[in-house]
């Protein structure tokens, strides 16, 4: 694997990632701060920008600019995640 490839490859399964959101948020629909989910920032940048990128998987993601630990999501600051309920279609 390409170091490029390797940067861009999440360190999370999705499911995981999904069910942590919902563990820490109860539930989807919900704003979840970034900073909570217990990853570096390296891994919160990399791990959400990775999922951000696939257009299957980025349609159920929604970024939020808010109060919290900021962090760089493809460019894009980022502070809080809301992941829709349908994402169950792609799990």
């Amino acid at each position: 694997m390409s170091t490029e490839a390797a940067r861009h490859t999440p360190r999370m399964p999705l499911r995981a990632l999904v069910s942590r959101y919902c563990e820490l948020g109860g539930g989807y629909g919900r704003a979840v701060a970034l900073e909570v989910f217990g990853l570096t920032s390296e891994d919160t940048e990399r791990v959400f920008g990775a999922f951000d990128e696939d257009y299957n998987i980025s349609r159920f993601f929604h970024f939020l600019d808010a109060e919290g630990g900021r962090y760089l999501i493809n460019g894009f600051p980022a502070t809080h995640v809301i992941v829709d309920a349908d994402i169950e279609a792609v799990l």
